[in-house]
């Protein structure tokens, strides 16, 4: 018992002395149709077609070497709209009440969104986009290419959503995050 007390404060210590500040710098702006969160579609699928763009700012534009040679690339963005952390929120597609870390809202620990989305072009430091469900001033923090060969799984295992996926394309966001 000693033991694992010894080991947890060592872990806490590490934490508090290199850990704690952990500060990501925004490297672009995601532009989209959505101006607050309400009706924003809640996942890309269910954005199909909706299209927008990305300006990434120009200290970071030489990043985008070979980019568009991608059909589709993996947004990692902040909400920054979230004012506050749900350990247990209700989902957009349930009525029941479920750990954040088993659902997709955006009121967690660590606010961090993420999304695929199809890159249709590139013009400079401009992105263009779609299959987004992402509010307009949305701040990026990174991109990454989606390669279905490295991302996709098999035998996929979807816990409660098995009983709710079919709901999807008709979720809309309703604000209940953002309080």
């Amino acid at each position: 018992m000693q033991e694992k007390a010894n080991h947890l404060i060592l872990v806490y210590l590490i934490w508090v002395l290199f850990m704690a500040d952990i500060v990501y710098k925004p490297i672009g702006i995601i532009h989209s149709p959505f101006k607050k969160p309400h009706g924003t579609p809640i996942q890309p699928s269910a954005g199909k077609n909706i299209k927008g763009t990305i300006e990434i700012f120009p200290e970071y534009a030489k990043g985008l070497k070979d980019l568009e040679g991608f059909s589709h690339i993996i947004l990692l963005f902040h909400f920054h709209l979230v004012k506050k952390t749900k350990l247990v929120a209700k989902p957009f597609m349930d009525d029941k009440t479920r750990g954040i870390f088993a659902i997709r809202g955006p009121s967690r620990p660590n606010p961090i969104g993420f999304s695929i989305v199809r890159l249709t072009d590139i013009k400079d430091n401009i992105l263009y986009i779609q299959d987004l469900d992402i509010i307009d001033g949305t701040p990026l923090l990174d991109i990454k290419p989606y390669v279905s060969k490295m991302d996709q799984r098999e035998k996929i295992k979807i816990g409660w959503l098995e009983n709710n996926i079919n709901k999807l394309q008709s979720s809309k966001d309703d604000g209940r995050f953002i309080n």
